[in-house]
């Protein structure tokens, strides 16, 4: 009988997954995997110099992807094609979240920003949806995110007022540029300077993420990195 218990007790044959990268793949070719499993796939391309991506939604990814990656990096998996291929060690991966969705609809189905994100990792998913660097200033707060050397985004989850946007004009210099994401703003002012783009985070944002579903989003996260840090993207 099927269980969740033994579902990885017959996981693919490295050998296997050899001889169908080497007839498939060159070295540094990008093998994917779209049900990564137990992370076969991944520890054969990577004993066998090929880059991989590797997808997994079950906790799996850290049970068994990640704990076999892991061995594979410190040259402690002893099994499968290690001999053959002379595999010593070495190496390393990245490890990319999906993040909950960021827009929500709420009762009357009007769009709405999901709570789970707090003030940073929405200024964080803002700048990466509108193509900016997060990169927040040390010295002025609304410099969050760059675009380039002269423009910048600023992401807030207040209620933007015209007292509140001249203080930002009154500290930017000539010839930079800026947009600001924002909950919601008083009339008018997306129009009160040439220089500066006002507009309403749910409504900028629509048309470029899924929302409404708790299942999976396309909206990436990066966490920090780490040497041996979780499953997915090699080196």
């Amino acid at each position: 009988m099927f269980s969740a218990a033994n579902v990885f007790d017959t996981p693919k044959p490295e050998r296997l997954i050899e001889r169908i990268i080497y007839i498939a793949t060159n070295p540094g070719d990008l093998v994917l995997d779209s049900f990564l499993g137990s992370g076969t796939t991944a520890a054969v391309a990577h004993k066998m110099g090929r880059r991989y991506i590797g997808i997994e939604m079950g906790e799996h990814a850290y049970t068994h992807c990640k704990v076999r990656l892991d061995k594979v990096i410190a040259g402690e998996d002893q099994g499968g094609i290690t001999k053959s291929q002379n595999w010593q060690g070495g190496g390393g991966y990245r490890f990319y979240e999906l993040a909950p969705t960021l827009i929500n609809m709420d009762a009357f189905g009007e769009a709405i920003i999901n709570p789970d994100y707090d003030a940073d990792a929405l200024a964080a998913a803002v700048a990466l949806h509108e193509g900016f660097t997060y990169q927040p200033s040390a010295d002025l707060f609304w410099k969050q995110a760059v675009g380039n050397e002269n423009s910048f985004l600023f992401t807030t989850t207040r209620h933007l007022t015209s007292a509140y946007l001249e203080s930002i004009k009154g500290s930017m210099e000539e010839g930079e540029y800026l947009v600001i994401a924002c909950r919601s703003y008083d009339k008018g002012l997306d129009r009160a300077y040439e220089t500066i783009a006002v507009k309403k985070i749910p409504q900028m944002l629509l048309d470029r993420c899924e929302f409404g579903r708790d299942d999976y989003s396309l909206n990436i996260v990066h966490p920090p990195v780490y040497e041996d840090e979780e499953v997915a993207h090699d080196e």
